[in-house]
């Protein structure tokens, strides 16, 4: 699975400057240029109309500047900023409005590519700790140890002729194989059994019991945190070291609690 492209917008009133970033920027694989400005009031209106991820911005331009452009934007609308410029005397003001990068023209290639592996890696640990807040407040929630439905604390595993109770709470995920579920335990060792998964969690308290897959469901008590992956998917982080997949239909109600 590969990571959905970078959406670029370029800012610039230099015609040959806008182009050879374009030029530049279309040789490197995941990236998706979504228009361009040639002064500041144009592009506001690129940035409102296209909301890209990222925008290339030249600092001086007629009328409003680089500066000017990124005032009607508060943090949560304004996309990334990379700085293109020939000047090095607003480096410093660059930085206080938070700019990812600074690219004094100019500029090779490798640099280039370093600015965006940059901007991937800032993007990678915004989703990350959003999404770790927002399953920390889930699990954090009031009620969270109270019963709201009968639930069995163990489960029955059959070996042979002999019946043993296992407790849930030594279970720390559970994945389909077949017609059998593969309970995966605290001390390394496993248990099939002979059940769906669907059929389980009608057992199983959905507030330790969170299904993340549609052949996998883990014991929150046992994930130590949830990464983001590809195309929207996630990992969850077992302490156990596992790493098991989060795809997006299932992380969205885990995050609401809505399993």
């Amino acid at each position: 699975m590969s990571a959905p492209p970078l959406r670029v917008a370029i800012v610039d009133d230099e015609p040959l400057a806008r182009s050879a970033l374009r030029s530049a920027l279309t040789t490197l694989d995941g990236v998706e240029i979504v228009g361009e400005a040639e002064d500041g009031r144009e592009a506001i209106g690129l940035l409102r109309t296209e909301a890209p991820d990222v925008v290339f911005l030249d600092v001086r331009m007629p009328g409003v500047d680089g500066f000017g452009v990124l005032e009607p934007f508060d943090d949560l609308d304004r996309p990334d900023v990379v700085f293109v410029t020939a000047h090095d005397d607003a480096a410093v003001k660059a930085f206080e409005v938070r700019a990812i990068d600074y690219l004094l023209k100019p500029f090779d290639d490798r640099r280039l590519e370093a600015t965006l592996e940059r901007i991937r890696a800032r993007r990678r640990e915004r989703e990350a700790e959003a999404l770790g807040s927002r399953l920390e407040a889930f699990l954090a929630r009031p009620g969270r140890g109270e019963q709201s439905r009968e639930v069995h604390t163990r489960i029955q595993v059959r070996r042979g002729e002999h019946i043993r109770f296992l407790p849930v709470a030594r279970v720390r995920y559970i994945e389909t194989d077949g017609n059998h579920l593969v309970l995966h335990l605290v001390d390394g060792d496993t248990a099939r059994i002979r059940r769906t998964l669907k059929d389980l969690l009608r057992v199983l308290d959905p507030r330790i019991f969170v299904r993340i897959h549609r052949s996998t469901v883990v014991n929150v008590d046992h994930l130590r945190e949830v990464q983001p992956w590809f195309s929207g998917d996630y990992v969850a982080l077992m302490k156990g070291g596992e790493e098991l997949r989060v795809s997006r239909h299932y992380r969205d109600g885990l995050l609401r609690g809505s399993f």
